[in-house]
């Protein structure tokens, strides 16, 4: 990996099928936005129609092979990741060579998902697993094909809490949940490519974050509470933050790009900024957390997965 890694160095992607959550803003955005000027033919998952549409109107703009195509989904409701995933095995005849989970929602008032998960654990972590468990017949229809998790400096220090994920009996903290589900996130990233490599498969699952990237999540996660003084103190110390120390989306990205796209990636990979504690530059390989690396909460975390979703494990 040379240190200056940018889009410039990812290869023509003509011929290959992407599909990105979150691709109507911020890093999904430019994802989708440059795999699809690379020749690639990109479904931008977006749970916001209207904001969707302006997404794919700029993807478009850039786009050098296929026209991209918009596909509805939000991952805080389990019927509408199976819609998402059927909609995308048909329209790429069960062929998807890259994955990206992408989307996410980030330290938000208390609140629950369309089936009774705590809405963060359900729409960055549970929302994600079975959009790829149901898209695996499809990605194993690709050629060389790889899965790109995000997860989040937040994951550092995080713990999965798998007899209570959902804060039914514990005080609800935003912070802590976020960070369980991004680490969670992780952790799912690293047991898929276990599992990958068990059964044989020569699909690819990665793992990558974005540092410190002004993404439009802060705004949004000060939205999400009612209370107005608390509303604007989250909302100006997000910008103070994002003004002094974030990178923009165009670096933000690189690394999941890198994960998506660079030759001689591996399974079960790790990728951040290089910069001071990983905050922002071009990307680099770093370590997954040690958390994420033992097997026994891997599948214990796979199995609740399963239990919590109703849906197959793939592989199995």
């Amino acid at each position: 990996m040379t240190e200056r890694w940018t889009d410039a160095d990812i290869p023509d992607q003509t011929g290959r099928t992407a599909l990105v959550t979150g691709a109507n803003s911020g890093l999904g955005l430019r994802t989708a936005e440059v795999l699809a000027a690379k020749g690639a033919r990109v479904f931008l998952a977006c749970r916001s129609a209207e904001r969707g549409a302006k997404a794919l109107d700029v993807v478009k703009a850039a786009a050098a092979g296929a026209e991209p195509e918009l596909i509805p989904l939000d991952l805080s409701e389990l019927a509408s990741v199976r819609a998402a995933a059927a909609s995308a095995r048909e329209r790429s005849g069960d062929t998807l060579d890259v994955l990206v989970n992408n989307a996410g929602v980030m330290a938000t008032a208390r609140g629950r998902t369309a089936d009774g998960f705590e809405l963060q654990f359900g729409t960055n972590y549970l929302g994600h697993a079975a959009l790829t468990w149901l898209l695996m017949p499809a990605l194993r229809g690709g050629a060389h094909a790889r899965v790109v998790t995000l997860s989040s400096l937040a994951a550092t220090g995080a713990r999965i809490h798998l007899d209570d994920p959902n804060y039914e009996h514990r005080r609800y903290n935003p912070g802590a949940a976020y960070g369980q589900s991004k680490l969670a996130d992780q952790v799912f990233a690293v047991e898929l490519d276990r599992r990958l490599r068990a059964a044989g498969s020569e699909i690819l699952s990665v793992a990558a974050h974005p540092g410190y990237t002004a993404t439009g999540l802060g705004s949004g996660m000060a939205r999400s509470y009612s209370n107005p003084v608390v509303r604007s103190v989250i909302a100006g110390g997000h910008r103070i933050g994002e003004v002094l120390f974030a990178q923009g989306p165009r670096l933000g990205a690189l690394p999941q790009l890198y994960a998506a796209t660079a030759d001689g990636v591996s399974g079960g990979s790790y990728f951040a900024p290089r910069g001071l504690g990983n905050l922002r530059g071009y990307p680099v390989r770093v370590p997954t957390l040690a958390t994420a690396r033992i097997e026994q909460l891997g599948s214990a975390l796979w199995e609740l997965t399963a239990e919590l979703t109703g849906i197959t494990p793939d592989p199995a």
